[in-house]
């Protein structure tokens, strides 16, 4: 897929990753459609990128599918949008809570099916190009579902959800030209790292084997663009870790 002039939908794309990817899109000619809940954050980026801004929950269908209507010949889209929860399945007080699972579940799974049906539906009104494809789109999991630590039963199960989507969604999505694939990032420099202090921002880097760093979300953002570029990726998750696996703490 040729990125110059296609439509593009990143969603969770204010911040982190996927505006990281936004970005990079932009540079390679792309039209982007930023949909996120961070309305300032999302306005500034689509102001400075030239691109749009859509206001969206990704587990809500009505405002997804508003993001979806406002990007102009849609082939890519970029499901960033996630959140995280650590909590033991068993503490000193009792059974972990319910709620706090439900809810990573549904924005991290949920929330990323809900990204790729409807812009999936979009893309398969699209023409094919020459070799037949009509889009792409690009989930994000993470390492959790692999090497999930204690703690991370929630975030662990959500984004393992993800990697088990992304076979199956290929190959349903394969009779119209529409490829499906997995980014799994490992330790990455994003909002979510930026709290820590520096000492500790250090020692998580040093856990990789190489390069011995935080990721660069700009790192992430080529691979996504890569995926799109390159038709034969397609039903894959690819680990993006330096070698990382997590340790159980």
């Amino acid at each position: 897929m040729k990125l110059d002039g296609i439509g593009a939908l990143v969603a969770g794309g204010a911040s982190g990753l996927g505006e990281a990817t936004a970005r990079e899109l932009v540079v390679r000619g792309a039209e982007v459609t930023v949909a996120d809940l961070n309305q300032e954050a999302g306005d500034a980026l689509a102001l400075e990128l030239g691109g749009r801004f859509v206001r969206a929950d990704v587990t809500d269908e009505g405002q997804l599918q508003t993001a979806v209507e406002a990007v102009d010949g849609l082939r890519f889209a970029v499901s960033c949008a996630g959140i995280g929860w650590a909590e033991r399945t068993v503490k000193r007080d009792g059974a972990a809570a319910l709620e706090p699972f439900e809810t990573v579940v549904r924005v991290n799974l949920i929330g990323t099916f809900n990204v790729l049906r409807l812009t999936a539906a979009a893309m398969a009104a699209n023409d094919p190009d020459d070799d037949g494809e009509r889009g792409a789109v690009v989930m994000t999991a993470s390492v959790a579902a692999f090497d999930g630590q204690i703690g991370q039963a929630a975030y662990a199960a959500s984004k393992g959800g993800v990697v088990g989507l992304t076979l199956p969604a290929a190959r349903d999505l394969a009779r119209l030209g529409i490829r499906v694939c997995t980014i799994a990032p490992g330790l990455f420099d994003t909002p979510l790292l930026a709290g820590l202090p520096e000492e500790t921002r250090s020692s998580l880097g040093a856990q990789i084997p190489f390069p011995s760093r935080l990721g660069r979300p700009e790192e992430y953002a080529k691979l996504a663009c890569h995926i799109a570029e390159n038709p034969m990726l397609n039903g894959e998750v690819v680990r993006l870790d330096g070698a990382l696996r997590m340790p159980p703490r």
